[in-house]
């Protein structure tokens, strides 16, 4: 009987082996039927991070989701894995969108199914729980979709017109004539154009997704994350009016080669640079807090992650 007993914990220590490996070689083969389901969707967004300025913080925007989830993988670990029949809808709905993206031909779509992909997985087989663990950065992943074309056109052309209004409004102010037909600004020295490169739209993009990245690093208020992320939007607006402002008393003033050529690419590094420290005094603001480096707060974030 007490030889029985002994051999009972290792009978059953010897039967999860198996088991881990076929939960291991089931995870493998889930991850190759997404894998061959998508790689060309993902193939191609990679590609277009690549070669569209407009949308080259997609790589940015999973890198920082993968580090949200490596800071939080203590409290994830705690968490008990629960399945949740939601999970078969979700993964239902979102294999829908995908045959409706692929035969559409819409790319949104067929991008955005992934992510329903994702979500319908945790739900399925860890739970309800870990789903609201994991949504932020999950949500976070939608900044690396690009924003279907006619959204996009539907976006940028009010910002077009909106900085050539801006611009038309205070050069007067500051000495310089100006005639303004659309996104045409007519100067004495030449023409300027507010095309859609010159909308303003790259930055926008790029400093809401750095806004939520800064935002989540820094503080710990939902309030003021939110506010940050809000405030990028019209500190966009503003720095690239600013830019074509600057342009035309350049192109007024010293030289009209400054209206194009590098030193107009230039510029608009300069003028992004200033929206950050924008968006650091904004959030100086917010909190009443004296400035501190980057690395001070990058430490808190990580202190406060290791109490949780």
């Amino acid at each position: 009987m007490n030889n029985w007993a002994q051999l009972e914990p290792v009978t059953a220590e010897a039967l999860s082996v198996p088991r881990r490996r076929t939960v291991w070689w089931q995870a493998a083969a889930l991850l190759a039927l997404v894998a061959w389901l998508y790689a060309s969707i993902i193939s191609h967004l990679v590609l277009q991070w690549w070669n569209d300025p407009d949308f080259s913080h997609g790589f940015l925007v999973p890198a920082f989701s993968l580090f949200v989830l490596w800071h939080s993988r203590a409290r994830l670990l705690r968490l008990t894995p629960t399945a949740s029949v939601w999970g078969l809808f979700v993964l239902a709905f979102s294999l829908f969108v995908l045959v409706v993206g692929v035969l559409g031909a819409e790319l949104f779509l067929s991008r955005i199914s992934l992510l329903l992909l994702i979500a319908g997985l945790i739900l399925l087989f860890l739970g309800k729980r870990y789903f609201r663990a994991v949504l932020f950065p999950l949500c976070f992943l939608v900044l690396m979709i690009p924003i279907p074309a006619i959204v996009f056109n539907q976006i940028t052309f009010p910002l077009q017109i909106l900085a050539s209004r801006l611009a038309a409004v205070a050069l007067p102010w500051l000495g310089v004539p100006v005639l303004r037909e659309g996104n045409i600004i007519y100067l004495p020295a030449m023409t300027l154009e507010v095309a859609e490169a010159c909308s303003g739209i790259r930055s926008l993009l790029s400093l809401v997704t750095i806004a939520i990245i800064y935002g989540y690093l820094v503080s710990s208020r939902k309030s003021t994350r939110i506010l940050l992320a809000l405030a990028a939007v019209p500190i966009a607006i503003a720095a690239n009016s600013l830019r074509i402002i600057a342009t035309g008393l350049l192109v007024e003033y010293w030289n009209p080669s400054m209206g194009e050529g590098f030193l107009h690419v230039f510029s608009g590094w300069l003028v992004f640079f200033a929206a950050l420290g924008m968006l650091f005094l904004v959030r100086q603001v917010l909190t009443g807090k004296s400035p501190k480096s980057p690395r001070h707060g990058l430490r808190t974030f990580v202190e406060s992650r290791e109490r949780a």
